[in-house]
């Protein structure tokens, strides 16, 4: 029998189940999800806790999940003068409401101020994962409400993407604090699909404006598009046509999930907090000195904080740091991890020191672009590595 079907056997004895066992279910994730088979859809909804242990509910759940997302996009994408969904009818509006109306209850004011945070996601999401050409494809499955409105409702259509500043989004806080994400980056925007379609970027930007609508107290945080393009993709491949035809509704609430697990990451009061980034960079200092204080000693010299690079690396859990599919096989483990992310750390501690050579002999604006721009490695190699410093087997 070979490794691979061994492997699909394993999945296939866990999940076949009426009542999944959710840590046998991580110890084998946490080796790598087969590509094969169209497992890691079902597992990573599992494992974010999307989906229950307990099959026979799966149905329930999926129904009332996937009904609420359409109410969020019935309810929440505004916009002022549009037909009322239950009587067909044109709602004037302008009797009681018009744009110059500074009421903050007004439906024009919500509408222009949500388009200041859609400036943003517009030009984050058009230039996501620019080494594939999967965002600029069309879903198969586009919104009906959307496409079929005469484009009014399309996102994209409601920002003048020239006018938007270069500037980063802030994180939610005092003072400045801005994510660098400029590793992989499109040298064009990605282009809309003609009226009736939609390309999978325009479907994240709605996932992501819908999150930040009903997230207020975190918004949307330059780097988020990072995090839910991986699961999108997961999701919108899936073999199974009942699965992807709702990958939609499925990643919004795994990203919603997700972000609930590492939102201290994109909140700048919680920098101190436990699980807030000052204390991740603190630990894998923390490690990188006790497993080579060579490397540490050097790295301390040079003032080579790790808010340089291992801020970018723990925020977004290693997204730009590596090709897509070595991306999803890293958060197979992340997500699989007993101690929820505790391996992050292990594996920024990796990337360190497989470097070690080159950061000894390198100066510090020769380490600082090493480190920000980690090179091309064999995932398995980095992975390996860090489960040994995890005192694990992988």
């Amino acid at each position: 029998m070979s490794i691979l079907r061994k492997r699909l056997n394993e999945f296939d004895d866990v999940l076949n189940t009426d009542e999944i066992d959710m840590v046998s279910l991580g110890k084998i994730c946490f080796h790598g999800i087969p590509d094969e088979g169209g497992l890691r859809p079902l597992c990573w909804k599992l494992l974010l806790n999307y989906l229950p242990p307990t099959r026979s509910s799966w149905s329930e759940t999926l129904n009332r999940k996937r009904e609420l997302y359409n109410t969020f996009i019935e309810d929440l994408i505004v916009m002022p003068g549009e037909s009322n969904a239950d009587d067909k009818e044109r709602v004037d509006v302008t009797l009681h409401d018009h744009p110059l109306n500074l009421n903050p209850d007004s439906k024009w004011q919500t509408y222009f101020k949500d388009n200041e945070v859609l400036l943003q996601i517009d030009k984050d999401v058009r230039r996501l994962c620019p080494d594939i050409s999967f965002f600029q494809q069309g879903t198969d499955y586009p919104c009906q409400k959307i496409v079929s409105a005469n484009g009014q409702q399309r996102l994209h259509h409601r920002v003048q993407h020239t006018v938007l500043k270069s500037a980063n989004v802030e994180r939610k806080g005092l003072g400045v604090t801005k994510i660098a994400v400029s590793v992989r980056k499109a040298t064009e925007d990605y282009a809309p699909l003609a009226e009736g379609g939609e390309a999978h970027w325009e479907v994240l930007e709605r996932i992501l404006f819908l999150y930040a609508k009903l997230n207020p107290g975190q918004g949307y945080v330059q780097g988020m598009n990072e995090i839910v393009g991986p699961i999108y993709h997961a999701f919108a491949c899936d073999p199974d046509q009942a699965w992807r035809e709702h990958a939609e509704a499925d990643t919004f609430f795994c990203f919603t999930n997700l972000m609930g697990e590492i939102r201290d990451f994109f909140i700048k009061t919680l920098d101190e907090a436990e699980f807030g980034i000052n204390s991740m960079m603190s630990k894998l200092t923390n490690q990188v000195k006790t497993n080579d204080p060579e490397v540490w000693m050097r790295l301390h010299q040079q003032e080579l904080c790790p808010q340089y690079y291992s801020f970018r690396w723990l925020t977004l859990l290693l997204s730009q740091e590596f090709p897509l599919p070595d991306v999803m096989r890293i958060w197979d483990s992340l997500f699989a991890d007993e101690d929820r992310f505790s391996f992050l750390i292990h594996i920024c501690c990796a990337m360190i020191l497989l470097l070690r050579d080159q950061l000894l002999a390198g100066d510090f604006a020769t380490n600082v672009k090493l480190l920000q721009n980690f090179p091309s490695m064999d995932i398995q190699i980095v992975l390996s590595k860090a489960a040994a410093l995890a005192g694990k087997i992988l």
